[in-house]
């Protein structure tokens, strides 16, 4: 994540599922995996919709909030938070590797896992939001790898008995590629009584949200899932 992403079709997308799941009563964890910002493409120019008030029916709240924070140029990850859209545990410490050796960012990311981990622990749901989605080998050890949810770190916090939902960018690929990459996380030892679903946001830049499920919140968060595409969210949102 990274502050000139707040408020665009993504976003609006993403916070529209969470608020969603916040309708459960579970109790939900957010690390944004905050990134400084770049400068070299035009990620984030998404808002055209704010200017559509189709979208206003969607969650109307949610919509005239974004629109604000848009329109006043206030895009933040700290101006989100202020605006209450969410019940829930923020973890919005930056993750940045600009002039770093390899050695540093192995230290830097692990005190910044940790320190994730402690806040969020007791967290039913925790949502992890990296610019790219999972670590790819190419990236391992670089100083984009920041821009990665690491396979150990969504392992971690399953481990601490939530349920984690992955953001994953979606690339010149198939749907399959996407749907067999989650599926494979729940092959690992460690997530092997994981229930898995993958939810596919269609509108404008495509992308997923993988759920590794713990056993005892897979009814709870199925039914909040299904109940959501029975809503005019179906627009956006399909299961694969």
């Amino acid at each position: 994540m990274q502050n000139r992403y707040v408020g665009d079709i993504g976003d609006f997308g993403k916070l529209g599922l969470l608020r969603q799941l916040q309708l459960t009563d579970m109790s939900i964890g957010v690390n944004w995996y905050l990134i400084p910002n770049e400068n070299h493409n035009s990620d984030g120019r998404y808002v055209g919709y704010l200017k559509q008030e189709s979208y206003r029916n969607y969650d109307p709240f949610l919509y005239e909030a974004l629109k604000k924070i848009v329109f006043n140029k206030q895009r933040s990850i700290n101006t989100l938070q202020s605006q209450q859209l969410l019940q829930a545990t923020f973890y919005s410490d930056e993750l940045d590797f600009s002039n770093t050796l390899p050695s540093e960012r192995i230290r830097l990311r692990s005190h910044w896992h940790t320190r994730a981990l402690d806040l969020l622990s007791k967290s039913e749901i925790v949502f992890v939001d990296p610019d790219n989605g999972l670590l790819t080998p190419s990236a391992n050890g670089t100083k984009k790898a920041n821009k990665y949810v690491s396979v150990n770190e969504i392992i971690d916090y399953y481990e601490k008995g939530s349920t984690v939902i992955y953001y994953q960018h979606k690339a010149r690929r198939p749907d399959d590629f996407y749907l067999k990459q989650h599926r494979n996380l729940q092959l690992l030892p460690q997530l092997k009584e994981a229930k898995g679903l993958l939810l596919k946001f269609t509108t404008t830049s495509h992308r997923y949200y993988g759920f590794i499920i713990q056993p005892k919140h897979f009814e709870c968060i199925h039914k909040a899932v299904d109940k959501m595409l029975e809503t005019s969210w179906a627009d956006h949102f399909c299961l694969l």
